[in-house]
């Protein structure tokens, strides 16, 4: 039997740090970095400074993110993140 199961090294095998899909280079942490400056942006301890370089960083990350297929999967409780995924 086969196995369907994807598995971390099967899209960035040891070694190798980003992949190119659709024409997009995804650097492998990706993820993790959009995560993290998400629940940053959110904190309310937050600085407006760091919000506005947060949320940079954010809206950057989200062609990369859709092209791994994120937003078919995940829907975002914060208002203002969801709105910015149906802009694109």
């Amino acid at each position: 039997m086969t196995s369907t199961i994807t598995k971390p090294e099967d899209i960035l095998p040891e070694g190798i740090n980003q992949a190119n899909l659709k024409g997009i280079n995804i650097r492998k942490g990706t993820v993790a970095a959009f995560l993290q400056n998400t629940k940053r942006w959110q904190d309310p301890t937050t600085s407006k400074e760091e919000k506005i370089e947060l949320f940079d960083a954010i809206q950057k990350a989200l062609p990369t993110l859709q092209v791994l297929g994120m937003f078919e999967v995940f829907q975002f409780q914060d208002k203002t993140l969801r709105a910015l995924i149906e802009e694109r």
